[in-house]
């Protein structure tokens, strides 16, 4: 066997990694935890999320059309989006859900942008066996640094309430009332994505470039590849956050700068 190929995963081996699922479950299970249900269930979705996409991967590869490479990096979006909304923790007001949504799409889409035209500038530009990856994961950390900065700022918000309204009653402007939570809700928000940086290729080599060695890629070459997708997923997630921030502030002041935790409709 040449040292470019990759090992071919046998079913029944492939079967046998679920034994640390079962395992999990049992020890859930000793200790009394009642997550058997939601990692027997996460463990299922994922495989056939996974199953499916891997299918549908395949159709696209094989088409290259613009069109469909498109339309599924809409999708990756909306779905995105969604998941925003439904992590939040609390109801979302209208205006909120707008914000996080032209947040979302303008930080991802310039990053995307960049990376087709100038970083890697793979031809054609709707490439789907670079542009689909890359947006899922540029996609995917923004969606989780925004989960994460509505979810601190929202909770600053509410926990904040009294020293914000003290604050505005003493002639602060509302951007000066609110500027720690809003700061403490970006650094919340892109600190994972640091933490990442500090210990990769020490503590852990990350997914893509594992799976670049793998395939037979030169680990030089997948290195270059890796810090060009890291570098993009903190451009991404700093921008749709700063984005999120500066344009939903304002949501939970009215002309009068009256505050309102939950934010207005």
């Amino acid at each position: 066997m040449e040292n470019s190929s990759i090992i071919d995963i046998e079913l029944w081996r492939l079967i046998s990694a679920y034994l640390f699922v079962l395992l999990l479950i049992l020890i859930f299970k000793v200790r009394g935890i009642a997550r058997q249900k939601m990692l027997a269930m996460a463990a299922f979705r994922m495989t056939l999320q996974l199953v499916i996409a891997g299918y549908v991967l395949t159709y696209l590869f094989e088409l290259s059309n613009p069109f469909l490479t498109l339309g599924v990096i809409c999708i990756m979006e909306g779905f995105a989006i969604y998941t925003i909304y439904k992590q939040a923790g609390t109801r979302l007001s209208v205006t909120l859900k707008k914000t996080i949504a032209i947040s979302m799409i303008t930080g991802t889409a310039f990053c995307l942008i960049y990376f087709n035209f100038v970083v890697i500038h793979f031809e054609p530009w709707y490439d789907p066996r670079y542009f689909i990856p890359i947006a899922g994961m540029i996609i995917g950390n923004s969606m989780t640094g925004i989960t994460l900065s509505v979810k601190e700022l929202l909770n600053s918000f509410t926990s904040q309430r009294d020293m914000i309204e003290g604050a505005l009653m003493l002639g602060a402007e509302p951007k000066t009332a609110v500027k720690p939570y809003v700061n403490h809700s970006f650094d919340s928000a892109v600190l994972p994505t640091i933490n990442n940086m500090l210990g990769m290729g020490i503590i852990f080599l990350p997914g893509m470039m594992t799976g670049q060695i793998l395939s037979g890629v030169s680990p030089l070459l997948a290195i270059e590849y890796q810090i060009v997708i890291l570098l993009g997923i903190l451009g991404s997630v700093g921008l749709s956050v700063i984005l999120f921030i500066l344009l939903s502030y304002k949501n939970f002041f009215n002309h009068d700068a009256q505050f309102f935790p939950e934010g207005k409709n």
